[in-house]
């Protein structure tokens, strides 16, 4: 078999730039003549070396080099394929009625320990039925959110068609599914999972329904004790300086970590040189603004280069920095729009996209819940609701907004004080949705005025713009995405005791501006 793979790679590497690569032909060209099935599936395993897609017909074509083109439109429902998958799995578990009597029971229970357990800062441990009441619960709002972070990679040509992924935490797959769905069917997927727990079976089940070019591999081990060299083959090496994978995924899993931003650092070691590192957390303040506080604990740190040996006594700074690897850079959606700062206010930031359909295995099991179950309120075990802090973070320098500011024409965020009931020119970026109907701690307040969280990267207190009279000029802050980067002329900044936080007037005066 090994003297066939190599006559296979062989010939595949002749072909691929002449004509598609069909088995029955190489199978001819190899001494032995072995059968077109097992030429077929020696392709398959070498496919991400080669670089090589299998079409429908059966031959393998080279992968193209252009960009993925990013999603238009909302994510509407969690796939089918999928809700049947997991469906099955939970009847092969607890029995075709598994969302009544007393496996619904246990389920029902168990969603309401972890996200107790969660809320209240402690730690979850994943069992088979903690693992089928994660995925019943989080699964669908998983899948959705981790696509409309990829759109910001997708919108600036930084998503490949030949993409290796390292997802840490991979959990039950809400964003190993959403990634694989969000790529094209010519895309080719070369996909490592870390997951430890019993959520790696729900895991492997469901990444059987993905496409035949995505090829997965689940090592079931910690991130701390995960050994990046197990994934390298002959076309690839983590551990080399210019190679790595071309995303690193950390999705809702720092939070569960010890030590976060240090297991964060190590796997930016993976990361190729124009890779990205995309962490995701849920909206709710302490793992939002954990996330933001692992972001601004990460920027600015110097890699050094992976072959490179510590620096020696008396290194000048120019040898040194011959020696670096690439500096963490914040790509998004957080901005540093002032050259040299960095925010420091609490950085509770989120993003809320549309909710998605509610799929039939939660609609079951909420709705099977019992009478005389007094704890029980319709609709607790539904989860639709798109809602996620992100971070993107790169090693060669870019960001997705790239600007540098001047005092001479607009205020600084970190010198607001000054400008204390004046009317100021400020650019900033819109990050959340309106806020208005809900105090700053999202527990609901009664706000009508439209309400945004703003940031020009240089602020130590957190800033808000509220819309007290909308008009055709100042309409384009509530027409903006989050993340985008806004001008603001004769804006009125005020201090709000109440909230210690800076309210900054949107009204009959204020033009606003979308800017590219």
């Amino acid at each position: 078999m090994s003297d066939h793979r190599e006559a296979v790679r062989s010939n595949a590497k002749y072909l691929r730039n002449v004509r598609p690569i069909d088995p029955d032909e190489i199978a001819d060209y190899i001494e032995g003549t072995p059968h077109p099935a097992v030429v077929k599936q020696l392709l398959r395993e070498e496919a991400v070396d080669l670089g090589l897609l299998e079409r429908d017909d059966g031959t393998f074509v080279p992968v193209d080099d252009d960009p993925v083109r990013p999603r238009r439109g909302p994510v509407e429902a969690f796939p089918a394929e999928y809700e049947q998958q997991l469906e099955d799995l939970l009847a092969d578990r607890y029995g075709p009625n598994w969302y009544e009597g007393v496996s619904g029971d246990l389920l029902r229970s168990t969603i309401r320990r972890f996200k107790a357990d969660y809320l209240d800062g402690r730690s979850v441990e994943y069992d088979d039925d903690v693992a089928a009441g994660y995925a019943i619960y989080h699964l669908p709002a998983y899948y959705a959110a981790v696509q409309y972070a990829l759109d910001d990679l997708a919108d600036r040509g930084l998503l490949g068609r030949n993409l290796r992924v390292l997802d840490i935490g991979a959990g039950v797959g809400g964003p190993a599914l959403g990634l694989c769905d969000y790529l094209p069917d010519d895309a080719l997927v070369d996909y490592h999972a870390i997951e430890p727990s019993a959520a790696a079976d729900v895991l492997e089940d469901l990444l059987a329904e993905t496409g035949r070019n995505v090829h997965t591999t689940i090592h079931r081990t910690t991130a701390e004790a995960f050994d990046p060299s197990e994934t390298a083959s002959d076309g690839f090496d983590p551990t080399a300086p210019d190679d790595g994978f071309d995303l690193v995924l950390a999705c809702n899993v720092l939070s569960e970590l010890d030590e976060p931003a240090a297991v964060a650092r190590s796997f930016l070691e993976t990361l190729a040189p124009d890779g990205t590192f995309l962490a995701m957390a849920p909206a709710d303040k302490n793992t939002s603004v954990g996330l933001r506080e692992v972001e601004r604990e990460l920027e600015g740190q110097r890699l050094w280069d992976r072959d490179a040996v510590a620096p020696a006594d008396g290194d000048d700074e120019a040898t040194a920095a011959d020696r670096r690897r690439g500096t963490v850079t914040v790509y998004g959606p957080t901005v540093r729009l002032w050259p040299g700062d960095t925010p420091s206010d609490r950085g509770w930031s989120f993003d809320v996209r549309p909710d998605l359909a509610v799929p039939g295995f939660q609609r079951c099991l909420d709705e099977a819940t019992p009478a005389d179950d007094a704890d029980h309120d319709p609709g607790e075990f539904v989860n639709v609701d798109v809602q996620f802090s992100y971070s993107q973070l790169r090693l060669d320098g870019r960001r997705r907004i790239d600007m540098a500011l001047e005092t001479s024409k607009w205020a600084k965020m970190a010198e607001m004080e000054r400008h204390v009931t004046n009317r100021i020119d400020l650019v900033a970026a819109k990050l959340s949705r309106s806020l208005s109907g809900d105090d700053r701690d999202g527990r609901g307040g009664g706000r009508s005025n439209p309400l945004f969280k703003i940031s020009d990267g240089s602020e130590s207190i957190d800033h808000y713009a509220v819309v007290t009279n909308e008009t055709s000029l100042n309409r384009p802050l509530l027409e903006a995405d989050y993340g985008e980067v806004c001008s603001f002329e004769r804006i009125l900044a005020l201090w709000n005791d109440d909230e210690e936080a800076y309210n900054l007037v949107v009204d009959e005066e204020t033009i606003v501006d979308r800017l590219a």
